[in-house]
């Protein structure tokens, strides 16, 4: 692979990581109080959830093929140095999908009780109405923010992001805590604070506006400018990318909306649970979701980054680079997943009292069970990603279709079920991810002429993490259970038996990557100043 290309796309992942990271982190700050009994509950998180649904559902029918879309234009015309058609496909996308989002937010605001309605919680109307503007609000950033992809610039993604989750949980913090104070009702403190969110969008615009104008200046003349293609033309090739990708994400806020009304009426009518104490159930879940989240978040980056990369590749008949980039993403996906969906799955009990002081055995099973689900949600992203930049957005599409009919078909049988409850829920979008990423791996074998080698991508990572989760588990048993006695067993203690465990099971990982040479010298040189740390940790 060409050395440059390769470490632009590397670095362009770890930008997005690292955005990433905070972004999880201070979602994570944000949440934690929120969850707490004394603001929103169990009942309160619940709705909370069921109102990010239905936002969710409208961000991706209006924005989710954008960045992609729009990435994966400007990076072929910038590569064959066509800047005219680069500026005339942004000049086309912005007005339309600022339409598209101000057609979307009336729909929200008119419709927010019939939606509430539909997901069997009439208290989610108030933060529908709030978020509605949020998604005109994303409209605008997804095209700025697919522009800059495209010139693998994804500096003004992760700005965007970071201030978006900064503000969102100042504004949202403060919001929900005055509400408290004041005495209001659960859903109305949830929706106030939903009003972060859009404030933090609304901020990002001049942010944006400020990078484009900052690339457009280091643009070329480029050529071509005399043979542009109609607007419509234009718009025909951004609706053509953009569609199939918004549909297959649509597919999945579709089954995230459905799964949420059939699991919220399985446990009112099969359950015999009045709406108030299905809520509470629902958000048994919903903490469980706020750290699920976490291993597929780090890896959204790296599928946002090689969808630009491949198509450069590809536009300049370089296979065995696009191969290289598709290999180098499905090793470090595992690398990073792995590890990650273990982690949670061997110390779920820990983590859920050290965040929401939750010792329930029926939260520990729901995480257990979504840790693994998180593992396969982010082998979904990537494989998606492989075959979205191959060209193959529509063969792609067919598998979420099937994973939804899964998830939804194992909610439906099993919540019902006094022996399952709640849990059914988490096995239904377990088993959902799995099939996805199986039959996208399948597609990917038989469609992608220069396919990554998945063997050698999955063995080694697959044992490094199996150690390190039992490192993990037996050192925090261990350590729990000799500092009893000194400081005993509350929230406190579990924090400190928590961090020790995680810190040392880190520590066993990359020692355990680096021996059993997962991580080689030659992956080391495709990172900046990867010779020299190679060097340093004697990887050879």
């Amino acid at each position: 692979m060409h050395e440059t290309k390769k470490q632009n796309y590397l670095k362009g992942a770890a930008i997005l990581a690292a955005a990433s990271i905070i972004v999880k982190i201070v979602s994570a700050i944000y949440k934690i109080p929120l969850f707490n009994d004394n603001v929103l509950g169990d009942a309160g998180a619940g709705t909370f959830q069921v109102t990010y649904s239905i936002y969710n559902l409208m961000l991706a029918i209006s924005t989710a093929g954008i960045p992609v879309a729009l990435s994966r234009m400007v990076s072929s015309a910038s590569a064959n140095n066509e800047i005219p058609l680069v500026k005339r496909y942004f000049s086309v996308a912005m007005p339309i999908f600022m339409l598209i989002g101000l057609v979307v937010m009336a729909v929200m605001f008119i419709f927010a009780d019939s939606f509430a309605a539909l997901l069997r919680d009439t208290k989610a109307a108030p933060g529908i109405r709030v978020l509605a503007p949020a998604v005109f609000f994303v409209c605008i950033i997804s095209v700025y923010r697919g522009y800059a992809q495209g010139f693998e610039n994804m500096i003004p993604t992760a700005v965007s992001q970071i201030v978006e989750v900064v503000c969102k949980t100042i504004f949202g913090i403060a919001i929900a805590l005055w509400l408290v104070h004041m005495g209001y009702a659960q859903h109305i403190v949830s929706a106030g604070a939903t009003m972060g969110v859009t404030l933090g969008l609304g901020l990002c615009i001049p942010i944006l506006i400020w990078y484009k104008r900052k690339i457009d200046r280091r643009l070329p003349a480029g050529e071509g400018e005399d043979e542009l293609p109609s607007r419509s033309r234009v718009l025909g090739r951004i609706l053509k990318v953009s569609v199939p990708i918004t549909l297959s994400s649509s597919f999945m806020s579709i089954m995230v909306v459905i799964d949420n009304s059939i699991v919220l009426g399985r446990l009112q009518y099969g359950l015999n649970l009045s709406e108030l104490e299905a809520r509470q159930q629902f958000g048994i879940y919903t903490k469980g979701l706020t750290v699920y989240s976490l291993p597929p978040a780090l890896v959204v980056p790296v599928s946002m980054s090689i969808i630009p990369a491949i198509a450069a590749a590809l536009a300049r008949r370089r296979e065995g680079e696009a191969s290289s980039i598709m290999q180098s993403s499905v090793k470090l996906v595992n690398l990073i997943a792995m590890p990650a969906a273990a982690g949670l799955m061997v110390l779920a009990s820990p983590i859920l009292v050290a965040l929401f002081n939750d010792a329930r055995q029926v939260s520990a099973t729901v995480m257990i069970v979504l840790g693994a689900a998180s593992f396969f949600v982010s082998l979904q992203y990537i494989t998606t990603a492989i075959l979205q930049s191959n060209g193959h957005e529509k063969v792609a599409l067919m598998t979420f279709p099937i994973g939804a009919f899964v998830n939804i078909m194992l909610g439906f049988i099993l919540v019902p079920n006094p022996k399952f409850g709640i849990v059914g829920s988490t096995i239904g979008t377990l088993a959902c991810f799995v099939v996805i990423s199986a039959i996208n791996i399948v597609l990917i074998m038989k469609m992608v002429k220069e396919k990554p080698k998945f063997t050698g991508a999955f063995i080694k990572p697959l044992i490094c993490s199996a150690i390190m989760s039992a490192v993990a588990y037996l050192l925090y048993m261990l350590v729990s259970r000799l500092g009893s006695g000194l400081i005993g067993t509350g929230r406190f203690a579990v924090i400190l038996y928590l961090i020790v465990a995680i810190v040392v099971a880190i520590a066993v990982y990359f020692i355990l990557i680096i021996a059993t040479r997962t991580v080689t010298k030659e992956d080391m040189l495709l990172v900046p100043k990867g010779e020299k740390l190679a060097k340093l940790l004697h990887i050879r």
